[in-house]
Order: C-alpha cells, then sequence, then structure tokens
C-alpha cells in the first residue's frame, strides 16, 4: 500500500491551443497578421468578421477583422511553452475560467522566436487554452450523450494547480 496510484482518468490534458490575433481591419494588415499564424503554426488561419458596425473603430459588419488558428497535440503544448516563456510563467488569478481554461495575451510575436520581418511589422496575439480529462468526450458524442459527473468536471483550481505543476507557474492574486 506503500505506492498509491492514481487514477489515469483524473489526468489533465491540453485539449486545444486557440491563437488569435485581432488587427481590427481588413485588407494588407489582416493578411499580414495571417502570415504571421501561419509561419507560427504552419497551419492555415481561419478569419473571423465583425459583427456588427462601430463607427468610432472604423468597422463595418460582415468586415474581415481578426484571424485565428486552432492547434492541438504536442503542437499545442509546444507553442504553449514559448507563449509562457514570454510572459515569464506568470499568470494572473483573473486568466483561469470557471471551467478550467486558461487565457493571456502577448504584444509582440517575434518574441516567440519568429525572426523580424520589416515588411510584415510587429502582431500582438491572444492564446487560449482549452484544458480536458480523459471522457470529455460523453458530453459531445452524437450517440449515447450522457452528462460528465461533477468531481470529473475541471474547475479553476484543478487549472490552477494543473499549470503550477507543469509548468512551475506562478499565479498573481490580482
Amino acid at each position: 500500500m506503500a505506492d498509491q496510484k492514481t487514477n489515469v482518468m483524473k489526468d489533465i490534458k491540453i485539449d486545444k491551443l486557440i491563437l488569435n490575433c485581432c488587427v481590427g481591419e481588413s485588407g494588407d494588415r489582416l493578411t499580414r497578421a495571417a502570415r504571421v499564424l501561419e509561419q507560427l503554426t504552419g497551419q492555415q488561419p481561419v478569419f473571423s468578421k465583425a459583427r456588427y458596425t462601430v463607427r468610432t473603430f472604423g468597422i463595418r459588419r460582415n468586415e474581415k477583422i481578426s484571424c485565428h488558428v486552432t492547434v492541438r497535440g504536442d503542437k499545442a503544448a509546444e507553442i504553449l511553452e514559448r507563449g509562457l516563456k514570454v510572459k515569464e510563467f506568470e499568470l494572473l488569478q483573473k486568466n483561469f475560467s470557471a471551467t478550467g481554461n486558461f487565457g493571456f495575451g502577448i504584444n509582440e510575436h517575434i518574441d516567440l522566436g519568429i525572426k523580424y520581418d520589416p515588411t510584415t511589422g510587429i502582431y500582438g496575439m491572444d492564446f487560449f487554452v482549452c484544458l480536458t480529462r480523459a471522457g470529455a468526450r460523453v458530453a459531445r458524442r452524437k450517440t449515447r450523450q450522457q452528462k460528465v459527473g461533477f468531481p470529473h468536471k475541471l474547475t479553476k483550481d484543478d487549472a490552477i494547480q494543473w499549470f503550477q505543476d507543469k509548468y512551475e507557474g506562478v499565479v498573481l492574486a490580482k
């Protein structure tokens, strides 16, 4: 009984990493931001449109204003590591959601290890990480769909504990 086995179903892993780069206007700046995301991930980014017209920002409804990429697997963990290195493995308490996900932003993409290109410029981006446990598919599958039990759901404290254990991160209480 000295060596207690842990439940592998309780292990937390990265489900996906979403990288969002909002430029606020369509055109050349948006295509350059998409190129930055493609360099970083090796995937083709998807463009997002404005929901409604905001005259003070100079955007119209259905105008493309941002691009995003969803990354999964080992590549997501590697890009997340680079993003957290920029933040010096420090996040705020408010960066974590109640459902066990967390997000943060960086100001300059060149901090991630991409070489600066004067024709491209410098873009900031948002990182959003969705965490999950094994067996979460039961809530999303088509047949025999069921609820995930409360003890198996991820909480804010679980996500903070995972972040501190995996990356030796610091969570500031601001």
